[in-house]
């Protein structure tokens, strides 16, 4: 999932149109973007339109459901086969999941990423991220920079702790690298390549998006190059070929088993993508 576009699920008109947007996933929001009058309405139209949804191919499905008792209303009408999964907005504990894990009984094939929008989310990244069901973590920025009461810079360094930390919690519980939080600026294409080529230096291999017009940078972003591709297929050769666990590159660079993980890792990205 290198993008992901987020569509506003009281908003149906926009729903069909929002698959052939190029996203990897759309997510159908329930939560931030429906005001709480109009909840019952939009939990009932997104429902219907997933059961009239046939099977998308290249674009997942997935529906951002509401904290708590909202949530579980949501689960209820929206665990249906055209979901692939679900986000679980302003995750706060593990215990959460469970008991979103056992609603979900019946649909095995739903999967779960949390949104960690405080920094007690952050903090229990870990434990959020060895839950049920959980296949990788999102961070949702806007919140979380209020909890904090950070206002980031230009380089968004004030971010990078949470962000390190979800990048590990994700690796130490051996799920999908974590989704990069939205850019509410999608005019600015430049600033919006500059930060996801700096989410993706720090371990994210995907990002989340609220325009259509994000969608070509993210995904280029998260596209390896064709030179990348060739080089990591050339260092595997190499290395499996190897009479010992220790080759050098073209340029005399030693090139050991971790480096050899990366180029994996690489190839695998390509066969998503």
């Amino acid at each position: 999932m290198r993008s992901a576009l987020y569509v506003p699920g009281d908003q149906p008109g926009k729903l069909a149109k929002a698959l052939e947007r190029g996203a990897d996933a759309l997510i159908v929001d329930l939560e931030d973007a429906v005001a709480p009058a109009a909840k019952d309405r939009a939990r009932a139209e997104v429902a219907g339109w997933l059961r009239s949804t046939p099977a998308t191919g290249g674009c997942e499905i997935w529906v951002r459901i509401n904290p708590g008792e909202l949530g579980h209303a949501d689960l209820r009408a929206v665990a249906l086969p055209a979901v692939a999964g679900v986000c679980v907005a302003k995750t706060e504990s593990a215990d959460e999941l469970v008991a979103i894990d056992k609603l979900l009984g019946d649909a095995p094939w739903i999967k779960v990423c949390p949104l960690l929008e405080s920094g007690a989310a952050v903090l229990a990244a870990e434990r959020i991220a060895r839950a049920p069901r959980v296949s990788r973590l999102q961070l949702g920025e806007a919140d979380l920079r209020a909890d904090l009461g950070v206002e980031p810079g230009p380089d968004e360094r004030e971010l990078l702790g949470a962000r390190s930390q979800v990048v590990l919690a994700s690796a130490a519980a051996r799920i999908g690298p974590p989704l990069g939080p939205v850019s509410t600026d999608f005019r600015d294409l430049d600033r919006l390549r500059a930060s996801t080529e700096a989410l993706k230096r720090l371990g994210f291999r995907g990002r989340a998006c609220i325009h259509p017009a994000q969608l070509a940078v993210v995904n280029e972003v998260f596209t390896p190059a064709p030179a990348e591709v060739e080089r990591a297929r050339e260092l595997i050769a190499r290395f499996e070929a190897a009479e010992s666990g220790v080759v050098l590159d073209d340029a005399g660079r030693m090139v050991d088993e971790a480096i050899i993980r990366q180029a994996r890792r690489l190839l695998a990205d390509l066969r998503q993508s």
